[in-house]
Order: structure tokens, then sequence, then C-alpha cells
């Protein structure tokens, strides 16, 4: 098979096709990025090994707010930042792991949260550059995600506390509905102003589980969040129809594959080998669902060697990739503690084992 541009190769793997090669990609973390940087003396990882894809995003509204008077009271420690959702974050016990400050927590009624000063997106310089960014990339032959991180669960519980809000869908459900509605509202817009700029991919998510159990029941994530979830993947396919829908979540949430595909998912991330097994996955899923991930970041990466990095890509490429449907990467951020050699072992056993036939 010819060589492929790298737009053609992602949209095909996502549509469960054949490719001349399985996609590969990573996420860098801040030192991981210095490390390469000072080894290899080039500045963009992304290029250097061969990714195929780039995503765009909304950017912070104008001015910030002034979410003082919700944090009265409130200890505010030292360097914490806080996002255009009013939310604090602190760093953590380690790179990268976060603590959070609530603003919205001690709120009890509608009335209340409908004062709240939520980000206004509509703002042009949120999104105006959005269609220069995608056309540039598609120029480059790069295939283009829009990002919705944290579309329902993981934002409201940022700004409410996780406990709190799990407190509502019992005993506030008022509350709930309102605050998951404004939620809605915003991600139907942005959903729909990345599907006009012509992103290939929409990518939403929320972390639904933990290690080998759900985080929630699954009637409980049908009555709040997959309804909801519906109406946004389905607001950016009546502006185009053939975007690719792309959903995120760690830990175990096979419980939840099958609504999620009756809804339109496309290609689930991240697949942790440790919560379950890829193989099955592919097994089960694999006639309607494409997987990006399934190497593992708790195990293999950081503690494994060179030649089981190797032994694992070769692996999933074997059986997760049969038949195409396979976006070959880590499953989280590659953090500090994997050694350079292991990051080096899982591109090049991606380029040795991953083209097809």
């Amino acid at each position: 098979m010819n060589e492929m541009e790298p737009r053609e190769r992602i949209l095909r793997a996502i549509r469960r096709q054949i490719t001349d090669r399985v996609p590969r990609e990573a996420v860098f973390t801040i030192p991981v990025e210095e490390e390469f940087r000072l080894r290899t003396y080039a500045s963009d990882y992304e290029t250097y090994f061969g990714m195929d894809r780039r995503t765009v995003v909304f950017r912070r509204p104008q001015p910030p707010t002034d979410f003082s008077p919700y944090l009265e009271g409130v200890s505010i420690p030292e360097g914490a930042f806080q996002d255009e959702w009013g939310n604090l974050t602190v760093k953590g016990f380690k790179y990268r792991t976060t603590d959070y400050v609530f603003p919205i927590r001690n709120l009890h009624t509608v009335a209340e949260l409908n004062e709240y000063p939520f980000p206004d997106f509509r703002q042009d310089l949120c999104h105006a550059h959005l269609d220069a960014e995608v056309k540039s990339l598609h120029d480059r032959g790069l295939a283009v995600t829009g990002d919705l991180w944290g579309t329902f669960f993981e934002r409201s519980w940022h700004i409410r506390g996780m406990d709190r809000l799990f407190f509502d869908f019992t005993d506030n459900p008022d509350f709930a509905n309102a605050l998951l509605d404004k939620m809605l509202d915003l991600r139907i817009f942005m959903a729909t102003r990345f599907a006009e700029a012509g992103v290939d991919i929409l990518h939403t998510g929320d972390d639904l589980g933990m290690q080998h159990s759900l985080l929630m029941s699954v009637p409980m994530w049908r009555k709040w969040f997959k309804p909801r979830l519906a109406q946004v993947w389905a607001a950016a396919r009546r502006v185009k129809p053939d975007i690719l829908i792309s959903y995120h979540s760690d830990g175990f949430i096979e419980p939840f594959i099958p609504e999620l595909i009756e809804i339109g998912l496309d290609v689930l991330n991240p697949i942790q080998p440790e919560c379950m097994d890829p193989s099955d996955i592919k097994r089960k899923f694999g006639d309607r669902l494409a997987f990006f991930g399934t190497i593992g970041n708790q195990t293999t990466l950081p503690f494994g060697s060179p030649e089981d990095v190797r032994r694992e890509v070769r692996q999933r490429i074997e059986t997760v990739g049969k038949g195409g449907g396979l976006i070959l990467a880590p499953s989280h951020m590659i953090e500090p503690d994997v050694p350079w050699a292991n990051i080096l072992a899982f591109f090049e056993a991606a380029e040795e084992y991953g083209y097809y036939k």
C-alpha cells in the first residue's frame, strides 16, 4: 500500500479501515518534552515522531472574571491558578497532580446558581482563530481534533466538588439539572463551532471509571449524562455529518461502552490495559468501534524494559490493530518516570511492526 497522508491515515483508522500503517501518538509532560529537546536538539516532538493529528481548543474569555465573592472565607493556597470557570487548582504531591478549591460548593439553590458567572465562550476571541488554525493544519495534511475535555461530569465536579455533586443527584436534583443544563448549553455551542471550523474529530470525555469498577452506576450515568452527551454529538453532526466522535475515560468502563456506541461513538480512548483487556474489548466491540491508546502507562512504560515495551506494542498491533481500528498510544500522558529508552522503544516498535501487509 502506498504511503498515506497523515489525515487520511487517522480517519481511515477511526473508520476501522486498513491503512498503510497503524497511527501512533503520545503526549509528553513538560519534563519529558524538556528531555526530548536536550536529547534530540529538536523542538517539536509531534513532528519528530511522525504523529498524524493535532488538537485545537477554545481560548479563555477576557477579561478574567472576578470570582472572589464565591471564595469568601476560603484559604487560597499559595501558587493557586484560577481558570475561566472559577476553579482553583493547586499543584499536588507529585508533578501534574492537582488539588482543587471548588467555587460553587456552598451554593444551594438554582437562583444562586443562575447568578454564578459561567464562562462566555461565545466571545469571538475564544473561537475566531479556529477556522484559520484548522485550515493551516489541513494544508499540512494533518487530521484535526477539537477538544471538549471534561464535557460534563469532570468540569461539573471540578467547580462543585465530587461529593457534593453526587449528593445533588439525590438530594438536590433541581440544582443538578440546572448545573448540567448550563454545561449542555455551552458544550452544544462549542461542539457546533468546532464542526463549523471543519475539525475532523470531536474529542469529548469524562473519567467514569476506577481501576476495576465504575465511578457511578450505569443507571445514574444514563439519567444524568447520556442524553446530554448525545445532544452534543448530534449538534456537531447537524453541521458536519461526517465528523468523527471520540470519547475519553480512564479506568474500567466496559458497561458504558454499548450505550456510548448506541449514541454515536466512533473511537474510545484510552483502553487502560491495567483496567480492561484491550484484546477482549476489541473482540467484543471492534466491529463497531475504533480504539486509541492501549499501551500501559501504569506498568509497562515506567517499569518495563525496552523489550517489554516492544513486546506490548507488537501485541497490540497484532490484536487490537488487526483489520484496522487502532491509534496506538500510551494510555495517558508520558510522565517523567518513564525512561527515555522506553519512549524510543515505543516509537521504534510502532515503526517496525506497524505496517499492514
